[in-house]
C-alpha cells in the first residue's frame, strides 16, 4: 500500500450511465498512478448521484456516498468487470421532486429541479481538486456543465455504443463488438438445425456501430442501424436469399436497438415510456423486425413462411470481464488523465484519435453528435457495411471523427 508523506490534491472518480467491461481497470490506472503521486483518491458511488446525496454534516455517514480508495482495494477490482463505485443515470440538473435527497426538499420543490450548487458545495465540502468521471454523453454533458461552474474536470469516455464525440474509442465498445460475435456464432447452430433466421438486437440508440463492426466482421448477412430508416420488406428479400445461398438454410441479421422501419414515423416499439433522461425506450424493435420477416418471407420463398430466431442480446455484452482492449484502453486513458492533472490541466477529455492516444476540449461532447457515415460505410441497397479502402482508416474502421 502507498503511503502519502504530503498530499498534493484529492482527485475524485466516479462512473455513470451503463455499466461496461472496462472501468475497473480504468479506476486502478488512476488510483495507483495518483497515490503514487502522493493525491487521496476518492471514489465517489452510483456515478452523479453519490455527490449528489452528500450530507454536510461531520457526523453524518456518508460511507455509501464515497470511499476512500487504496491500492489494494482497486488491484482487487481491477481485472474484473462492471464498476465496483457501482453506477446511476442520475443527472443532478434534471432531478424530479421525489427523488430530491431529504436534506434539500425544503428548498428543491418545484416538478424536476436542478442540484448543481448542492452538488459544487459537496465537491467542495470532501475537498475535490480535481474530478474525473468515466461515463458517455449523459454523464460527460454534466461534467462539461460542472467545467463551466468552475470545477476540474478531466473526462474518459465510455460507452459500448462508441458514439461519444472526439474519440475514436470509447471504453467498453472492444467486448461489446467480441461478445456480439461469440453470440452470433453461438446461436448459428440453433438458426441452422432450424432453417431459420436468426434476428439478434444489439444495444446502439442513435449510433449503429455495434451492429455494423460484427456485421462487417462476418457474423452476420445484413444489420440495420438507426441512421437509415429501412424498409422491412427489403430486408427480408435478402434475408430469404442469403438463407437459399447458405447450405445450412440460414441467415443472421444484426438490430440496433434505435433502428426504425419505413412507415414506422416516429413510433417506438415497446412500452410507452422515458428513462431518466428523457430518451424514449426502444425496447422490443428486434422483436417486431422478427415479426415483419416471417410476415414477408413467403413471398420471396414459394410461398412458405420462414421462421425466425429472435434473441435480444442486452446485458449479456455488457456484463462480464473485459477483453485485451478493453483491459489495455483504460489503463492509457487513466493515465492520460493523470498527465494532464500533474501539469495543471483541466476541462478535457481524454481520447484514441488515428491510433495515438491524446486529448480534447471537454466541450467536444456536447458539440456535435457521432454517427455511422452513411455514405461512406453503409450500403442502403443491400443493408450492410461497405468500404472503398482500409488503408489510413482507424483500427475499427468506420469509428472515426474526420
Amino acid at each position: 500500500m502507498v503511503t502519502i508523506k504530503k498530499k498534493k490534491g484529492t482527485i475524485a472518480i466516479l462512473t455513470g450511465g451503463g455499466d461496461v467491461p472496462g472501468l475497473n481497470p480504468a479506476i486502478r490506472a488512476i488510483t495507483i498512478r495518483a497515490l503514487r503521486e502522493s493525491y487521496q483518491v476518492i471514489g465517489l458511488r452510483r456515478g452523479w448521484a453519490g455527490i449528489m446525496e452528500i450530507i454536510r454534516d461531520k457526523k453524518a455517514d456518508n460511507s455509501d456516498k464515497y470511499q476512500i480508495l487504496t491500492e489494494e482495494l482497486v488491484n482487487k477490482a481491477g481485472r474484473t468487470g462492471g464498476t465496483f463505485l457501482h453506477t446511476s443515470r442520475t443527472r443532478p440538473s434534471h432531478v424530479l421532486k421525489e427523488h430530491v435527497p431529504p436534506q434539500y426538499r425544503d428548498k428543491y420543490k418545484n416538478d424536476v429541479n436542478d442540484l448543481t450548487e448542492e452538488v459544487i458545495k459537496n465537491l467542495d465540502y470532501l475537498g475535490v481538486d480535481y474530478l474525473i468521471p468515466i461515463g458517455g454523453d449523459d454523464t460527460l454533458t454534466y461534467g462539461v456543465r460542472l467545467y463551466s461552474e468552475g470545477v476540474k474536470v478531466v473526462a474518459i469516455p465510455k460507452t459500448m455504443d462508441n458514439d461519444v464525440p472526439g474519440t475514436d474509442y470509447c471504453i467498453g465498445f472492444s467486448t461489446c463488438v467480441t461478445r456480439t460475435i461469440q453470440m452470433c456464432n453461438t446461436l448459428r447452430t440453433s438458426a441452422g438445425s432450424h432453417e431459420r433466421i436468426l434476428v439478434l438486437e444489439v444495444f446502439g440508440r442513435y449510433a449503429g456501430f455495434t451492429a455494423m463492426l460484427p456485421t462487417m466482421a462476418g457474423a452476420a448477412n445484413r444489420c440495420v442501424i438507426p441512421e437509415y430508416k429501412f424498409d422491412p420488406e427489403l430486408l427480408t428479400r435478402l434475408l430469404v436469399e442469403d438463407r437459399e445461398k447458405n447450405p445450412s438454410k440460414y441467415s443472421v441479421v444484426l438490430v440496433s436497438e434505435g433502428a426504425m422501419m419505413t412507415g414506422m414515423n416516429d413510433f417506438k416499439p415497446g412500452q410507452d415510456v422515458t428513462d431518466v433522461y428523457g430518451h424514449s425506450k426502444t425496447i422490443g424493435i428486434g422483436e417486431l423486425i422478427s415479426e415483419k420477416i416471417k410476415e414477408y418471407s413467403a413471398r420471396y420463398n414459394n410461398g412458405r413462411r420462414v421462421n425466425t430466431i429472435y434473441q435480444q442480446l442486452g446485458y449479456l455484452v455488457r456484463g462480464g470481464d473485459p477483453d485485451a482492449i478493453d483491459s489495455i484502453v483504460p489503463m492509457a486513458y487513466g493515465n492520460l488523465a493523470l498527465d494532464l492533472i500533474l501539469k495543471g490541466i483541466h476541462g478535457r477529455l481524454v481520447v484514441l484519435r488515428n491510433g495515438r492516444y491524446d486529448n480534447a476540449p471537454i466541450d467536444v461532447v456536447t458539440s456535435t453528435n457521432k454517427v455511422v457515415d452513411i455514405k461512406r460505410y453503409y450500403n442502403i441497397e443491400r443493408l450492410r457495411p461497405h468500404y472503398k479502402s482500409f488503408e489510413f482508416q482507424p483500427l475499427f474502421i468506420m469509428t472515426g471523427n474526420s
